[in-house]
């Protein structure tokens, strides 16, 4: 997420559609080959340690650990559909002009869209770090 961010702070201005298509064919493939692949390990793997280690079935931390890990890589693949989609017609609207507002509306969009995964990731991380104590919810 982090590598998407630079690359959207380092955007060029929206008026220029080559631009705009370069920098969105790259963040697609940023998300496709390196954050969801990454994300899907780390979940796999966290999800392995709960179920085989029983001192994790009854660690509320690890469950809200697995839960935001879960909604992290969930918001991902729904923010990776459109992301695709976007590359390709910016690719195959070099032709026909694009409005510049809607093009930094859609920068902004994605921007604001990678600061909450970001921030539900610093959680997911903190949890995973200071393990809080939580009170069991179920009986």
């Amino acid at each position: 997420m982090g590598s998407l961010l630079a690359v959207l702070a380092f955007a060029p201005p929206p008026s220029s559609a080559a631009a705009y298509a370069l920098e969105i064919g790259a963040m697609a493939k940023i998300a496709t080959f390196v954050l969801f692949p990454a994300m899907a390990a780390t979940i796999f793997a966290g999800l392995l340690a709960i179920a085989v280690s029983p001192v994790f079935h009854n660690a509320g931390w690890a469950w809200a650990k697995a839960a935001t890990g879960i909604l992290l890589f969930e918001g991902g693949l729904h923010a990776l559909g459109p992301l695709q989609a976007e590359a390709k017609r910016s690719a195959s609207a070099l032709a026909a002009p694009l409005d510049p507002a809607t093009l930094a509306s859609l920068f902004k969009s994605e921007e604001n869209t990678l600061w909450i995964l970001l921030g539900v990731s610093v959680a997911n991380v903190a949890l995973g770090v200071w393990r809080p104590r939580f009170t069991k919810l179920v009986g």
